[in-house]
């Protein structure tokens, strides 16, 4: 049964939640990263942890959850290695494992409903990356990455 990790900020814990029953329904083991209440937090405090997993391979897909998923996916893309993809569709979920390899799915959760969130992981995971071109574009970002790292 593969792991897909799931963290949120208070904004995102009820679709969090959700998405984590959907996960289980749907034969994958969720891994929740938290939070687990509405208490005001800070999102990086949750984003972090799982980015970090992605980044080093520990695990190899995530889902970030905020009230609106622009935080959690500034954050994410700082790893390397990292493609978080915010979505708010169907079609941009497909697109961001289709052409991108998004390793990260990012949803707003006061901006998508439970049922389209629910359809836009489905299709997420789903999804196939197409390779040729894309892996091209995905190799250029790759190089940036090893740039920027080196200037640490």
């Amino acid at each position: 049964m593969e792991k897909i990790a799931i963290a949120s900020d208070h904004a995102g814990r009820e679709l969090k939640d959700d998405l984590i029953e959907y996960l289980s329904s749907i034969g994958f083991e969720p891994v929740d990263m938290g939070v687990n209440s509405d208490k005001s937090v800070d999102y990086p405090d949750y984003g972090i942890p799982l980015a970090e997993k992605v980044s080093v391979g520990e695990i190899s897909r995530g889902i970030l959850v905020c009230g609106t998923g622009i935080g959690m996916s500034i954050l994410a893309n700082k790893f390397r290695g990292v493609r978080a993809a915010l979505v708010n569709d169907v079609y941009t979920a497909k697109m961001a494992k289709e052409h991108n390899d998004a390793n990260i799915l990012v949803i707003g959760g006061r901006v998508v409903g439970k049922g389209i969130a629910r359809e836009m992981l489905k299709t997420w995971i789903s999804a196939v990356f197409e390779g040729g071109r894309h892996q091209r574009r995905l190799d250029k970002i790759a190089e940036i990455e090893k740039k920027c790292g080196d200037a640490d």
